[in-house]
């Protein structure tokens, strides 16, 4: 018992001590310091990135509007070729003996139509006369009507077969290289419902394309002429500029997230860029050079009268703020003074002063609380906290030299 009541004793003091420690301790003060900053001239920029495919700037495919076999093949892959060159031709058998066929209808019928004309021409001057009657001259009139609308169709259709002999020879539409060639001579293909594609000939791979996917919370910030960067993974060592030169309005969905194209312009000297390619790009949204900034949160900075006072300086009155300015405050002396800027654009920690401030003027950043002061061992210390680690053994040889 008489164990338990020492411990308890002991116990007690220890709680009171403590808390006269922290009731009677001195507050530590908050000492605090105003931070400003000088205007200087910086150059800055805001960036998106996305991903896109390289292609070429014109891209034709070639095809044919005939059916037919593939008899002969002129080019292969990376072929450069010029605008009417031969490219292929197709087996002209069939054609060829359509075209005398209709070439012998159209024959055909203008020699009745010829006839029919002169029994027309003659038949009229006879019923002018009233020598022949109204059945005879409705006759002549119908067979010669019948005879003009089929020799106008067999000449319809005589432009028709020639330009389906034409198609069988196929011709380059453009000069440049061929990038894809989708048939093997002996081939038959069939122009039914769509067009067959025979080649896919690039215009200039020297002027090429990247269509980039952008992300529809970055699309607002990009617009026609920005500047762009890229590199794809064949030569991850080398980077590739651009232009944007359009901004597509149509917008694609996959899986739910959507994207809009963007089109960006890249020269191609060395060939390097080639179809299909993925291009890493880097948009720049935003570039300023050389203009005068200052820290962003100098905009922000809210002077208090109080805390200022304790560094014996004083805030003037700022008044209204005019409209499209923002107001930053100087320190001129000990006194805090107002002063309304322009701003332009802003890339997080800095904002361009287009018109307020010169260079090397210094603004008020923020103001600043110091850390709080600690108390020190020989000031302010507990008789009940533990000592130091090698306390003890230090008030040990202490009291050993007195």
């Amino acid at each position: 018992m008489n164990k338990r009541k020492i411990i308890m004793g002991i116990v007690g003091l220890c709680v009171v001590g403590g808390i006269a420690f922290f009731l009677l301790r001195k507050p530590a003060g908050k000492a605090v310091r105003l931070e400003t900053a000088t205007t200087e001239r910086s150059s800055f920029s805001n960036a998106i990135v996305a991903t896109g495919t390289v292609e070429p700037v014109v891209e034709v495919e070639v095809g044919t509007q005939v059916s037919g076999i593939i008899d002969n093949l002129y080019v292969d892959y990376n072929s450069v070729v010029k605008k009417g060159q031969l490219l292929a031709e197709m087996d002209k058998i069939n054609l060829v003996a359509e075209l005398q066929s209709k070439q012998a209808s159209l024959a055909s019928s203008k020699t009745e139509f010829e006839y029919q004309e002169k029994n027309y021409a003659r038949s009229k001057v006879l019923y002018e006369k009233k020598l022949i009657s109204d059945t005879d001259y409705e006759t002549a009139t119908y067979n010669y009507e019948k005879a003009k609308n089929s020799y106008e169709q067999n000449k319809a259709d005589m432009v028709k077969v020639k330009r389906n002999l034409e198609y069988a020879t196929i011709l380059s539409p453009i000069d440049g290289v061929v990038i894809n060639r989708a048939v093997e001579a002996g081939q038959t293909v069939a122009a039914g419902f769509s067009t067959p594609t025979l080649f896919t000939i690039a215009n200039d791979l020297t002027q090429m394309r990247v269509i980039a996917d952008v992300d529809e919370a970055d699309i607002g910030n990009v617009e026609e002429g920005q500047s762009v960067k890229f590199y794809v993974d064949a030569y991850p060592e080398d980077i590739f500029e651009g232009t944007v030169t359009q901004v597509r309005l149509e917008a694609i969905v996959e899986s739910n997230v959507v994207t809009y194209e963007v089109v960006i312009s890249a020269y191609n000297p060395e060939l390097k860029l080639k179809p299909g390619l993925t291009a890493n790009v880097t948009i720049y949204t935003l570039e300023r050079n050389n203009v005068l900034t200052i820290p962003t949160k100098a905009l922000r900075f809210v002077p208090d009268p109080e805390l200022l006072s304790s560094l014996n300086l004083t805030v003037e009155k700022a008044g209204d703020t005019p409209e499209g300015k923002k107001l930053i405050w100087q320190q001129k002396g000990q006194v805090l003074t107002p002063q309304f800027v322009t701003t332009g654009a802003v890339n997080g920690s800095l904002t361009e002063i287009v018109e307020g401030l010169t260079d090397k003027e210094e603004v008020v950043v923020e103001l600043k609380a110091a850390s709080q002061v600690l108390p020190t061992a020989s000031t302010e210390k507990s008789p009940f906290m533990p000592s130091p680690p090698g306390g003890n053994n230090n008030r040990k040889n202490e009291s050993k030299e007195n």
